[in-house]
């Protein structure tokens, strides 16, 4: 089947580009002495996640329980749980994960620790305590906080205090003051192992890195992993804050040009249930995805069915036509569909389920 042939609108991934793209990561962190453990958030598909294990990755990374229990359950044995975890229900349904897989969760207070230690139920779990060090989203500012908290974590049954977790999700390499901002991540980083050091904690493992912050990571002395997620398919995001170039974007949406009845406008088959609604959220370009070969052409709208083009004169789009869009965001568009389809040149030469789509809890 050709990618003009997909019934439309269709995700589909250059499998060149992906393979490159995950080629350029191992290689990155082999060179640094770096555990690469990537967050599978962005594509939710098993055998990507083994792709990525294949290529040398310690582990994968995912958000909730639900993206825990579909990889595990595809044999994915090393997560880490990168979010904190709360209720009885999510205890009960990670202690079963434990059953086949070994897991790391990560955790910024006390209650949080109550519930990860009723998941271990006499099973082991390691833990990392996650600090803020700039992005002031979760995690303790460091300082003597953090000791205290492992200390707890190491008091608990079935649990052991394994590191520290951050994300350095405020650090892209297209902003001016981003050498700033990693000298003061680096200062505090320090900090806070040498806080562990002095009470003589030991710090086995330092976890960090996102997919714009990824190649500085070997300018952090104390990383010993990372996390990204994105670099798997890059995104618009990826190629504005030049994390990549447009050919390092492997993922698009194929879309049909469904009306041209509007003057300077097109509509095309997709809209906010198949993009998402995030928007451009770096630079003055805006709009809601990078129409493939249309540079000239504008994503300035959407609804959920409906994506609005603003179409010049110049630009030939016809009824029935295809298109293929970057979107903004790849993580929130992948959650929209239920198959991605791999492609070697104009070629559609396999699919994926996307297995944890929907997992949000």
């Amino acid at each position: 089947m050709k990618i003009h042939e997909l019934e439309t609108p269709a995700l589909i991934v250059d499998l060149d580009r992906m393979e490159g793209n995950l080629q350029r990561m191992a290689d990155y962190c082999h060179e640094h002495g770096l555990n690469l453990r990537p967050h599978t958030k962005t594509h939710k598909i098993p055998q990507l996640a083994q792709k990525q294990m294949d290529l040398g990755a310690r582990g994968i990374t995912v958000a909730k329980v639900g993206e825990a229990e579909v990889m595990s359950e595809e044999g994915l044995d090393d997560l880490l749980l990168a979010y904190p975890l709360f209720g009885d229900a999510k205890a009960l349904r990670l202690g079963a994960v434990l059953e086949r897989a070994r897991i790391t969760v990560s955790l910024d207070s006390e209650e949080s620790l109550s519930w990860v230690a009723r998941a271990a139920d006499g099973k082991s779990i390691d833990v990392l305590v996650e600090i803020d060090v700039g992005m002031r989203r979760c995690g303790l500012k460091p300082g003597p906080a953090a000791v205290q908290l492992a200390r707890l974590i190491d008091s608990t049954a079935g649990l052991r205090f394994e590191g520290l977790m951050f994300y350095p999700g405020h650090i892209y390499p297209d902003w001016e003051d981003s050498s700033r901002k990693l000298d003061q991540l680096n200062s505090d980083l320090q900090r806070q192992v040498e806080f562990f050091e002095k009470q003589k904690v030991p710090v086995h493992r330092v976890s960090g890195g996102s997919t714009p912050s990824a190649f500085y990571s070997h300018h952090i002395p104390a990383l010993t992993e990372i996390r990204p997620g994105t670099y798997i398919f890059n995104d618009r995001h990826s190629l504005e804050w030049k994390t990549c170039s447009e050919d390092h974007c492997a993922a698009s949406v194929v879309t049909t040009v469904v009306s041209r009845a509007v003057t300077g406008q097109a509509i095309i088959d997709g809209g906010s249930k198949t993009f998402s609604s995030d928007p451009l959220r770096v630079g003055k370009k805006g709009g809601f995805g990078l129409v493939k070969g249309f540079p000239e052409v504008q994503f300035v709208k959407m609804n959920e069915e409906h994506g609005y083009l603003k179409v010049p004169d110049e630009a030939k789009l016809e009824v029935g036509q295809t298109v293929q869009v970057i979107p903004n965001h790849i993580c929130a568009t992948v959650n929209m569909h239920d198959v991605i389809f791999g492609c070697r040149g104009e070629e559609v030469v396999e699919s994926w389920i996307v297995k944890a789509r929907g997992k949000i809890r």
